[in-house]
């Protein structure tokens, strides 16, 4: 049986991946962090459906800023394959934080690549890359040889942790792949998050529960894609021969405007009525333009997204209505309901 470790499990990708990789018979291990509350809400559904689950799925309290206890994670699970996810991946909250932001963001893949490399060198190494390293963007549109310019902390944090998973790769010989991924979202995506910031108003707006919603750049545009499918690049870049960076996109760029457009109207309301500017979501510098070229990957790996960005946005939207019904079922029965997730 395959072993994956995956870092960043409870998270949004994290969450994604492990479904993907149980349902290809894989055995699961998780890094997380102790809390004082629960933070395994999008996967505490693996753990209910025997089906998916069985004795597959494994979580280790850990730190991906704790170097001797990755070292002995990995000397105790043997991984086949390790996908580094977590991060501190809040581009606005990394110019408030980007000190802690460099030390979760970058140096923690050089954690794990030492710990790889100490370990014996035969774990498949997956490197969270982001569109973000393009920041000012040098080439419309971006692609695998396309020059970085990271415009916010996390950007460069992504760039150092990028160019180290290509200096082990080269120096070392370890099989390390790094995805650069460009937006992705879906109904687990974290309310701060713009789109789901959107989604999550509207939906509330519209219930009479909220007034107005208040945002940063309306005109920054992005290339939006749809999370769940993002992570089978993941895996499909750990099972080609040998280790490359694949661009992940999917070639059409929408603004923040246009995503607001698309959700509103998709419940039937005007959003030019609810939306207000607060400088205080203003970046320091901001990346105007991403949109990626994901040539590499479709030829290589044989990968193309599938969900178009109208669809995206009803998901979402769709996701967080059922949300608000089974809370308010919940407060009205005690009873949840079924879960949103998809």
């Amino acid at each position: 049986m395959t072993k994956a470790l995956i870092t960043g499990i409870t998270g949004q990708d994290g969450s994604y991946l492990a479904e993907f990789l149980l349902e290809k018979g894989y055995e699961i291990h998780g890094i997380i962090r102790r809390a004082s509350t629960f933070n395994t809400g999008r996967i505490d559904h693996l753990y209910k459906d025997p089906h998916i689950n069985g004795v597959r799925l494994f979580l280790h309290y850990g730190d991906i800023a704790d170097s001797t206890n990755l070292i002995k994670l990995l000397y105790r699970i043997q991984p086949d394959e390790v996908y580094h996810l977590a991060a501190q991946s809040h581009v606005r909250v990394s110019f408030d934080i980007p000190e802690y932001t460099g030390d979760v963001t970058a140096l923690s893949t050089v954690r794990i690549l030492e710990a790889i490399r100490e370990t014996g060198g035969k774990s498949k190494f997956y490197q969270a890359s982001s569109s973000e390293m393009f920041g000012k963007v040098q080439e419309v549109p971006q692609r695998e040889t396309t020059p970085f310019y990271p415009r916010s902390p996390y950007g460069a944090a992504k760039v150092y942790a990028h160019w180290m998973t290509v200096n082990y790769r080269e120096s070392y010989g370890l099989f390390a792949a790094s995805g650069i991924l460009f937006n992705h979202e879906s109904p687990r995506r974290g309310e701060t998050f713009v789109t789901r910031k959107i989604t999550r108003a509207a939906v509330r707006i519209k219930a009479g529960l909220q007034k107005k919603l208040y945002l940063g750049n309306l005109d920054a545009k992005r290339d939006w894609g749809y999370a769940k499918e993002y992570v089978e690049a993941m895996w499909l870049m750990l099972q080609q021969d040998l280790p490359d960076d694949y661009v992940i996109a999917t070639g059409e760029t929408h603004s923040v405007s246009e995503f607001l457009e698309e959700t509103f109207s998709y419940l039937d309301l005007d959003w030019h009525e609810y939306v207000e500017l607060d400088p205080k979501y203003l970046r320091p510098t901001e990346v105007d333009l991403l949109i990626g070229d994901a040539t590499k990957a479709k030829r290589a790996l044989n990968w193309e997204p599938k969900v178009t960005f109208k669809e995206l946005v009803q998901i979402m939207v769709d996701a967080d209505m059922t949300l608000l019904q089974n809370k308010e079922r919940a407060e009205v029965f005690g009873d949840t309901g079924p879960s949103p997730a998809r």
